[in-house]
């Protein structure tokens, strides 16, 4: 089974109060399962990178075998592609847990986008930190 994982991490303040989401839908764009949850206090990098575990976690518990993650961080994006070398020691174990991660499906793609073609990650995100989810 082949899915989209739209994943959104954010905090307020870089570090502060933080949030993840991921919204896991079908092919077709059917919403097979969403979740959001506060991750404590830490920077939009890492929250970008937990909400990535998040998704493909939740993915390989719907038993999908393919994944096209989507999120609205050009950085991570191109640093799980190969594109970009992970720089900061803090993000290297993250790193590495996302590429093990993967891993375990048949195939997979990452890609970027604008904030507003990742919405309703986005609005899971910002709901968590509100205390609305």
């Amino acid at each position: 089974m082949r899915v989209v994982v739209h994943v959104d991490g954010g905090s307020r303040g870089n570090p502060g109060p933080a949030a993840v989401a991921a919204v896991i839908a079908s092919s077709d764009g059917a919403v097979l399962d969403e979740v959001a949850e506060r991750i404590g206090a830490t920077t939009n990098n890492v929250a970008e990178y937990r909400a990535i575990l998040l998704g493909l976690r939740r993915a390989r518990e719907l038993g999908a075998d393919e994944v096209e993650l989507v999120n609205d961080s050009e950085l991570v994006a191109r640093q799980i592609s190969g594109h970009y070398r992970v720089k900061h020691a803090g993000l290297r174990p993250l790193h590495l847990e996302a590429k093990a991660a993967l891993g375990d499906f048949r195939s997979w793609s990452v890609r970027s986008v604008r904030r507003e073609h990742n919405a309703r990650a986005d609005q899971l995100v910002n709901a968590a930190l509100d205390g609305d989810r």
